[in-house]
């Protein structure tokens, strides 16, 4: 597989699986997006600090080193205002290492998180505000 970052599993009765590292890291951001507490993903420094995530892309602001048998993974996240941040990244660690895990059988040996923002959010905005 050509120009693709691919993760190779073989069964000897029915062929080669390929994942592509794009896949685990979707499989990070929605893990990470899913924990109450987490406003978005920031795609880190380099894209800006206010890009949130958009439904169309889950991988923004994962990063996903991929080996053998083992992944490391580095979020970056939007907390909302008011949360306990230490309890938020816990969960999003413990969220994000059972799902790729269970999904594609890698064992997942860190999983850091960035904080990126905060969202201060009222209940007549539809988007958070990021500062």
């Amino acid at each position: 597989m050509a120009g693709l970052e691919t993760s190779r599993y073989e069964n000897e009765e029915t062929g080669l699986t390929y994942i592509a590292n794009e896949v685990i890291a979707i499989i990070a951001g929605i893990a990470a997006s899913e924990v109450k507490g987490v406003a978005g993903m920031s795609g880190g420094v380099v894209d800006g600090i206010a890009e949130l995530l958009k439904k169309k892309n889950m991988s923004k602001g994962v990063k996903v080193e991929v080996g053998e048998k083992e992944v490391a993974v580095d979020l970056y996240v939007i907390i909302e205002y008011g949360t306990k941040i230490p309890d938020v990244a816990y969960t999003i660690q413990q969220n994000v290492a059972k799902a790729i895990e269970s999904m594609t059988g890698k064992k997942v040996v860190e999983v850091n998180v960035h904080i990126q923002g905060l969202s201060f959010r009222s209940e007549e905005e539809e988007e958070p505000r990021v500062r």
